[in-house]
């Protein structure tokens, strides 16, 4: 059985990520309004994921805060062009080439049941394979004209099903959708001018 693949990431209003050089100082801002104790679903999200995705952008944006975020939950860095992980690296992280089929493949067969995607082109990849199951996206209350986006162009129509949308009294709107039309192994069509 293949590995539920989710993603749970925040937006800003006009659809970016991150600025143009990988910065999210506009959502260390927005944070900054949470009230404490609040997470928006972050820590109900990830108390089920058993295994971590993401591309090297995110790795290196991660490598940059105070603290390791995810403990000893084991995390996959997607890179083509990173050879070698840097010291000081928890033994949790391995790093890998592999497409995102032969990965959710390997992983899923070494018994991983819920995978997080995380990183924009990561995300990408994974929902051009059809591999992606469930996506929480949280939209921030600002615009910032220009960076890096969540889904960038995409070769098919993805057609969604909504399944919640909580309104936040600090402004953030989460809405958490289901990907449909695809089958288990991905898309129900290799044609991917469909």
């Amino acid at each position: 059985m293949r590995a539920k693949c989710s993603v749970f990431i925040a937006t800003s209003l006009d659809g970016y990520i991150a600025r143009e050089d990988g910065r999210i100082d506009w959502l260390d801002q927005a944070n900054a309004s949470i009230p404490p104790g609040e997470d928006c679903g972050y820590w109900e999200f990830i108390s089920t994921v058993d295994t971590m995705v993401m591309g090297r952008r995110t790795f290196e944006q991660v490598l940059s805060f105070p603290e390791w975020p995810y403990g000893q939950t084991p995390v996959v860095v997607l890179s083509r062009g990173l050879t070698e992980l840097p010291q000081g690296v928890l033994p949790s992280v391995s790093l890998s080439k592999e497409s995102p089929e032969v990965l959710v493949a390997r992983l899923s067969a070494g018994g991983s049941k819920h995978l997080y995607i995380d990183g924009g082109l990561t995300i990408q990849g994974f929902l051009d394979a059809g591999l992606i199951d469930e996506m929480t996206i949280t939209r921030i209350p600002i615009l910032i004209g220009q960076g890096k986006t969540l889904f960038g162009p995409v070769e098919r129509d993805i057609p969604l099903e909504h399944i919640t949308t909580h309104v936040y009294e600090f402004g953030f709107v989460q809405s958490m959708y289901r990907i449909v039309g695809k089958s288990e192994e991905g898309w129900e069509t290799t044609d991917h001018t469909q």
